[in-house]
């Protein structure tokens, strides 16, 4: 298996696989384990119903029993429009093949809208713990405008037999306070009703694109709003990979005053290597004690070298893993199956460890 991974990284495999974190020590990590429910959440206030839909998808699938997971998310139809997302697979305009998909590729969760898991609920939401996305931005009002708005509500999404619930917050928008408002009310109901909760943790302003850099992705900027996404109590908080840092910094050039930070980020808590700055964002989810999920990412000519290399960051630098939509659906089922198995073998690998 590791040979695989070593094939998938090319030349870059001892850059990612032998990498040794010198920032925030494994140590002091809450790393992903099959006892994540008894030794993290039994402790919290969330009651024996989430506990057991949390111990139910991470038991479900080829990871089952790790602590890892692998969801397969198809909420695009809705955040990219439906064309241009299932154009290149029209099949999946069916969302009953989005379920097929994420039982077939072993996944331990399937993430999608209100509409698609309820029309499939009762033949699938015992065979497979479903995760309900209960906001999305729409790209029909014109022009354009990029607000998460709720499409249903959490007793509906409880009805259908979700097992948790998902929702987005745009970290940085105009509309973000409201967002979050929405979302932690939001989430205190599901726990009442025992569905654990699902975050993505997504920037969102156009000023955050400062001298052709693009600080969306952030290690700083997206490790806060990781905190601020535990905070309402997320159990688990997805967040696309790192690859650059310094948002802080850029952001309060030119005498501009925006938000607070350290130099000791940059100088003691991060490096330039990706592991690294994945690592803080795993820091800013309590310590790892609420799990990461990176994002897969659009699809693309490289995809199983970039989803490999996406989950090897994720893994080493103590994350929970990967929840990868297009790069699975935007193919034939037997290659979207490969691709996810492939995803999960490097969870699998005992010889890819935490740096």
């Amino acid at each position: 298996m590791i040979e695989q991974i070593q094939n998938y990284l090319g030349d870059e495999a001892s850059y990612y696989l032998e990498h040794t974190s010198k920032t925030i020590p494994k140590s002091v990590l809450t790393s992903p384990s099959p006892e994540t429910v008894s030794e993290v959440f039994s402790h919290t206030d969330r009651n024996n119903q989430v506990l057991r839909n949390l111990q139910s998808m991470l038991s479900h699938g080829r990871l089952g029993g790790t602590g890892y997971v692998s969801i397969l998310p198809v909420d695009q139809g809705i955040e990219h429009a439906a064309g241009a997302s299932f154009a290149k697979n029209p099949a999946y305009f069916d969302p009953e093949n989005i379920v097929k998909l994420a039982i077939e590729g072993g996944c331990n969760a399937v993430a999608s809208t209100f509409g698609g898991l309820a029309l499939t609920s009762r033949k699938y939401a015992h065979k497979i713990p479903f995760i309900v996305k209960i906001n999305h931005n729409e790209l029909l009002t014109y022009p354009n405008q990029f607000d998460q708005v709720m499409f249903g509500s959490v007793q509906e999404a409880w009805e259908m037999g979700a097992a948790g619930v998902g929702a987005t917050v745009y970290f940085g928008s105009d509309q973000s306070t409201r967002q979050l408002q929405e979302v932690s009310e939001a989430f205190q109901q599901a726990h009442e009703l025992g569905m654990f909760t699902v975050l993505w943790c997504y920037l969102r302003n156009p000023d955050f694109k400062v001298g052709g850099i693009d600080y969306h992705t952030s290690a700083d900027l997206t490790g806060q709003a990781n905190h601020i996404g535990v905070t309402i109590e997320a159990d688990i908080i997805k967040q696309k990979l790192p690859d650059v840092n310094g948002g802080y910094k850029a952001l309060n050039m030119e005498g501009s005053s925006y938000g607070k930070t350290d130099n000791r980020i940059y100088t003691e808590l991060t490096t330039e290597h990706p592991i690294d700055l994945a690592r803080y964002q795993v820091a800013n989810c309590y310590m790892g004690k609420i799990g990461l999920i990176s994002s897969g990412g659009a699809s693309g000519a490289n995809d199983f070298a970039d989803a490999v290399k996406t989950a090897v960051i994720n893994k080493r630098a103590g994350g929970m893993g990967l929840i990868s939509g297009r790069k699975a659906f935007q193919r034939p089922m037997e290659e979207g199956v490969k691709l996810l198995n492939t995803i999960q073998d490097v969870y699998l690998c005992e010889d890819v460890t935490l740096a």
